[in-house]
């Protein structure tokens, strides 16, 4: 296990409200090793000191689940450094001495990924070293495969953790072991008995400050594109060989590409996209999108997106896969809901059956299946029952699962290059489509259900 990480923009959100609170579950847990240390660099002026008591005041809000004494052990390990990551002068002095393999996280905008891969690598970086990059992984195909060849040239894909969070989720590793170790689930999951998959996370939460990265990014780019595809891919993956990280990426990139491409006219039917305007989720005021601080209300970017996608293969042709994420809407959803077909003959009188739906709730973490019974009453009438259970979430948490299969080097949950890629070549279609004015962008108000005209042949979820 690796004992030393350096973060490169520690200095910015995602090292105070999850990186640093993640590595503090780790300690408390006693998976990090005795010596382990953390350096921060980024670009702002601050001393050894200084940047301890922000961490220190960033580890008490966001962590409070910490024990005290564990907070101060880790706020002790960390030092810092002002360094521009782009330049790799810079970064070698900010990293004298250091001849042991590092942890090194891209905390950063996308942007200077490569210039500060480059730099890293010019300053020496240390063999055995490796590098954590979150989503997103490029702005476009292009991008990606840019980023794909640098890494390969650099550092080599085997030193690269392509991570994204989601994969961390108890729940989302769980629909490995309720596919591949239950025959009951596992035998139905296919065509013939699913009628359509829905993978949502529907939000209360509007922008919350994320103007500047999310006015250029919006809803599809936001979670279909990375997050929600990652659970498509559990979801309709074949079952593989081995848990091994070869069989399971395997299988996750033979998804991806058996997935349908959408042209114009399928973008239309297929993908619908809206923002919120203003209206009241609870008891909050909520302003339109375009009047939030930091908006540009000229690029049109959405708060909602929701996209139908077909997996062309043996198991499931014709299952419509629903992928749909928004902001500031009446109520939080966050599932995966596989929806089974009705019986073939439903010998009850005058009655109908409920749909049989088998959910993952994604947060909080449970699991429910809803069924029909005959309840009391009338002779054999049907009443819905759902049996539920609360999911295992101990310790630890997504973020500090992935961070110790980075320290540990076991890329299994990690992306690869080539199901980046793949994920960008489903995306892109789309994006160039809603940028020609197909699937026109439509309003609904803050803390409503949503756009009201649901793709074409589905029910509103």
């Amino acid at each position: 296990m690796l004992e030393r990480m350096v973060v490169l923009g520690a200095g910015g959100d995602l090292m105070a409200r999850y990186l640093l609170p993640a590595l503090g579950r780790l300690l408390q847990l006693e998976r990090l090793p005795p010596g382990f240390s953390v350096l921060g660099i980024s670009q702002e002026p601050a001393s050894d000191e200084a940047f301890r008591e922000r961490m220190a005041e960033q580890l008490a809000r966001h962590a409070p689940d910490l024990h005290a004494p564990v907070r101060q052990d880790l706020v002790a390990r960390l030092t810092y450094r002002q360094a521009d990551v782009t330049d790799a002068g810079q970064v070698a002095r900010a990293l004298p001495g250091v001849n042991e393999p590092l942890l090194v996280y891209l905390a950063l905008p996308p942007a200077v990924y490569a210039g500060s891969i480059n730099a890293l690598c010019d300053a020496g970086l240390a063999a055995g070293s490796r590098l954590v990059i979150e989503k997103p992984f490029g702005w476009d195909l292009a991008s990606a495969r840019d980023l794909n060849r640098l890494i390969a040239e650099r550092l080599g894909e085997a030193a690269v953790f392509r991570i994204d969070h989601f994969l961390g989720m108890q729940t989302v590793q769980n629909i490995l072991g309720l596919r591949f170790a239950n025959r009951i689930f596992e035998s139905l999951w296919n065509a013939v008995h699913v009628e359509r998959v829905e993978i949502v996370w529907d939000e209360t939460l509007t922008l919350e400050g994320r103007a500047g990265y999310y006015d250029a990014a919006g809803a599809l780019l936001d979670m279909i594109q990375n997050h929600l595809l990652q659970l498509l891919c559990l979801v309709a993956m074949e079952p593989p060989q081995t848990l091994s990280e070869r069989d399971l990426r395997d299988r996750k990139v033979d998804v991806l590409r058996a997935v349908r491409r959408l042209g114009p006219e399928e973008v239309d039917r297929q993908t619908r996209r809206a923002r919120y305007g203003a209206g009241r989720i609870g008891e909050r005021r909520v302003p339109a999108y375009t009047g939030e601080p930091g908006v540009d209300p000229q690029r049109g970017t959405e708060t909602f997106a929701e996209v139908m996608l077909f997996v062309g293969n043996w198991r499931w042709a014709g299952v419509p896969f629903i992928l749909r994420s928004g902001k500031a809407l009446e109520r939080d959803r966050r599932e995966i809901a596989v929806h089974f077909r009705p019986v073939p003959h439903l010998a009850f009188e005058e009655e109908a059956a409920y749909p049989n739906i088998l959910r993952l709730n994604l947060e909080p973490e449970r699991l429910a299946l809803a069924f029909n019974i005959t309840g009391p009453g009338e002779r054999f009438d049907l009443r819905e029952t759902v049996l539920e259970s609360p999911l295992n979430t101990t310790a630890p948490d997504a973020y500090s699962r992935l961070l110790l299969d980075a320290l540990q080097g076991d890329s299994t949950l990690a992306i690869r290059g080539d199901e980046a890629e793949e994920a960008w070549q489903i995306i892109e279609p789309i994006t160039r489509a809603w940028k020609a004015g197909h699937a026109s962008i439509d309003e609904y108000p803050a803390g409503s259900r949503g756009p009201t005209i649901p793709l074409r042949g589905v029910a509103p979820g």
